[in-house]
Formats: structure tokens, sequence, C-alpha cells
């Protein structure tokens, strides 16, 4: 036979320009959704058929396909169409199964509504600026740091799950999204799945309505680390509960490493099953504490410098960071607000940020920032930590069971509110000043040794200023 290909050389050389095909735009998905995503929902994607605008591909399960189709259709469809085969559907079928019915969905017309990174992906989609190198290490933070650095390192951990606590803007998502960023960085072969515990539920109930949850029980056991951030969310929710306790012992029964976060210890998450709150409790529970003054202002610095390299030949005035740091306290993420707020008027304005440009700029955040607690709300607070009545705070009895707790109340208003102790004392009974100076230095003595009672003062620093 003279010129031309026989029917055999052109079917290979039909299946040749598939897969060159495919192998352009598998490069541009990586661009496109990350490695990440692109290891866990592309790559394992075999395309088998491309005509006549219909792009066929193998997929382990069914719920694989309608995963891939939800998020990931219109991705793929666009890279076809810029490689030069524009399709109008994507189908899907369970590997080597050419007889079965392909989930199929025709693939919309319409422009997209939302930018990707706003889609309910896989893994909820990580923050760049969340990694270890921008994390700002104190006494508060360090044991919670250190303990996501050893899972980062993505080698064996003696700790199983890694749980992390703390209040509102303390850092618990910024070591989260670390981890995650570091493990995809050194170990790209792990499947590291992170999402909220709301993400995970939404998706439970999403498979129990399609009678899809062995499909959701496949996917979230063949992960390698699973992080999951607020996980006090579950809680009250018996069915999410229960598929959570066998998804997590699942994990733990394969070596899997599980890193999870909430607003508060396991035992004090209300409506949280005794069972899950004793596994979790195996593990190492780390609580990060409200940020001291030195943490606040290396925070600070360190965004200086990244808004420096922003807005250049913008000059801060010596004492405005160090005034902030005092100002602005209970909140990392008010803190950084406050900053960016402040360099970015400086820049519209033209002006040095000076301390005076810094009160009359921030004066809301300033105001809000002022809210001072009150003596009364001090020992209403200790009295119920303590269960003991109101009354006997303020009134003569010394039983050790009235008089620790109420020390501890005159700890804390000594150092968590303005008032001298000569007003402390009034406000204790009539007290006279130095037995306000024996508490409180009867309290600093006795943390060094009592743990319980550090536990205690932390705890109730944490309720009082959040």
């Amino acid at each position: 036979m003279s010129g031309g290909y026989s029917a055999g050389q052109s079917i290979l050389a039909g299946d040749r320009m598939t897969n060159e095909t495919w192998g352009q735009v598998r490069e541009e998905l990586i661009k496109r959704v990350g490695k990440n995503n692109y290891v866990t929902w592309i790559e394992p994607l075999k395309l088998s058929h491309l005509k006549n605008g219909v792009a066929r591909f193998e997929v382990p399960t069914i719920f694989f396909g309608d995963w891939v189709q939800r998020n990931y259709a219109d991705h793929i469809r666009s890279q076809l169409a810029s490689a030069g085969e524009p399709v109008e559907r994507i189908e899907f079928a369970v590997g080597g199964a050419g007889s079965r019915s392909p989930a199929t969905t025709p693939v919309l017309k319409s422009v997209r509504t939302r930018p990707v990174s706003e889609e309910d992906l896989p893994g909820a989609p990580l923050d760049a600026r969340f990694t270890f190198d921008t994390f700002v290490v104190g006494k508060p933070n360090e044991l919670a740091h250190a303990a996501a650095r050893r899972v980062a390192e993505g080698g064996t951990v003696t700790f199983n799950p890694l749980f992390l606590y703390g209040g509102v803007g303390l850092g618990k998502t910024h070591l989260m999204h670390a981890i995650a960023h570091e493990l995809n960085a050194r170990r790209p072969e792990l499947r590291v799945l992170y999402l909220s515990a709301e993400q995970f539920m939404y998706r439970f109930i999403q498979a129990l309505r399609d009678r899809q949850v062995m499909d959701f029980k496949e996917l979230f056991r063949s992960v390698d680390v699973l992080m999951v951030d607020d996980v006090q969310f579950i809680a009250g929710k018996d069915s999410t509960q229960e598929e959570f306790f066998h998804t997590f012992n699942a994990l733990v029964d394969a070596n899997k490493q599980i890193v999870l976060s909430a607003d508060r210890a396991p035992g004090e998450i209300k409506d949280l099953e005794e069972r899950i709150k004793s596994r979790l409790q195996c593990g190492l529970v780390v609580d990060l504490h409200p940020t001291d003054y030195e943490l606040r202002l290396g925070i600070l610095q360190q965004k200086v410098e990244h808004y420096r390299a922003q807005y250049r030949g913008l000059m801060i005035a010596d004492g405005v960071l160090e005034f902030l740091a005092h100002r602005i306290t209970t909140n990392v993420r008010v803190l950084e607000g406050a900053l960016t707020r402040l360099f970015a008027f400086a820049s519209l304005v033209g002006r040095e940020i000076t301390l005076d440009l810094a009160q009359d700029c921030l004066a809301d955040i300033l105001r809000s920032s002022d809210r001072k607690l009150t003596i009364e709300e001090i020992q209403r607070k200790v009295a119920e930590h303590y269960n003991i009545r109101l009354s006997d705070m303020i009134g003569p009895k010394r039983l050790r069971t009235i008089a620790r707790p109420r020390q501890v109340a005159m700890y804390l208003a000594k150092h968590l509110t303005p008032r001298s102790l000569p007003e402390i004392g009034r406000r204790f009974g009539g007290r006279d000043h130095t037995t306000i100076m024996h508490g409180v230095r009867k309290i600093e003595e006795l943390m060094a040794t009592d743990s319980q009672l550090a536990d205690d003062l932390q705890l109730l620093r944490r309720l009082l200023q959040g």
C-alpha cells in the first residue's frame, strides 16, 4: 500500500495525538489547581476517548468522577480548548468499564460566576501567607510551633493526633496551613487533606443524600495526613460525629497523621461525645496562649518589613509599634489589620506614620480595644469557675476553698484592670491594700509550682479577655 496509514496505524496515531494533547493539558492544570489538588484529583484520570466534542475519562470510583465533574470539569474543558480540542461534554466511567454508563453531565456554556479559589475544592485552599517563615514564635506559642514543625517534617510522630486550641487570632489556622505547605514541599507524594469541620460535615451529608457513603469513606480514609480546622463545629451533630469517630480510628490504626484545631480543649467542647473527647486527648493537646507584649511587638516588626517593600519611602516613627503592641492586646488579626490600615492611610495622605497619626487613624480600633474589665466581672467569673458564692468572694470567710479563689481574683484584678491596690481592696469587702498585695504575691509564688493553678489562670484570662 503506497502512502497513508493503515486502519491500525490511524488508530495508533490518534491515540498518540490524544495522549500528547492530554499531556499538555495536565501540565497546565498543575498550574491552575495546585500540585496537591492535581496529584489527588487530576493525575488519576485516564483519557480514553476524545472525539466529536466528547472527552471521556476513566476514574477509580463513581464518587471520584462526580467530584471531578463538579469541581474541575470547567478547568479541563478550558485547557483542552486551548490545546486545540474544544469539547462540549466531559464523561467519566469507572476504570476499564467501557460498557458501564458513564457519569455524564454536559459542560455548561455559561461564564463561571466565581473564581476557582472560592470554590468548595476537595481540600480547602491554603493561604500562601501562612507558612512557618511568617509565623512569629514567642513563649505563648512556642510549644505549638515546635509540635507543628515536627509533624511537618513528614516522618514518624509519637503523638497522634496533634490537637491545637486557643482563642480567635492566636495562630491555629496559620500553623495548620504551614504544616500543609511544608508537607507538600517536603513529601509531595503524600496525600494531605486540609479542610474545616463544617466542610467535612457538608460532604458527609452530601454523600448520604447521594447514597455514596462508601465513596466518602474511601476518600477520607485514603489520605496520609488529615487536617480538620474548628473541630468544635461537629459537636451536637450526631451522625457527623459518628462518621468522624470511625474515620479518626481508621486513620490512626493505619498510622496516618491527624492534625486538629478548635477554640477550646477537647474536654471543654460541649455536646462532643465522650468517646471522641477521649480519643482526641490521646495525642498531644497544645494550648496557644493569648499573646504577650513581646510577641505582639515581634509580629508588628515582621509586618513592617513586608510593608516597607510595598510602600517604599514611607517612614514610621519610633514608639508607634510599641504603642500598638501595648494597646491592641486580644487579637492578632485586629493588630495586623490596624497596621495595614495605618500604612495604607499614611501612603494615601503622604505623611510619616507618627503616634498622632496612629491615634487619629485607628481611633475606632483603639476605643474597641480599650474595653476595660471590671473587678466585678473578674470576681463573678472566678466564683463561677471555683463554684463558690460571690458573696463569699468579698466576705470575711478564710476557708482555703474560698481564700484561694479570692486571691486568684485579686491577682487578676491587679493584672487585668488599671485599678490601684486600695481600689481593689475596697471592692473586696473593704480590705487593706497590703492584703491585696499579699494575695497577689501568693498567687505569683504558687504559679511556679502548682500546674493546676497555672492552668486555671490561663483559662480565666482567656475567658475574661476573649
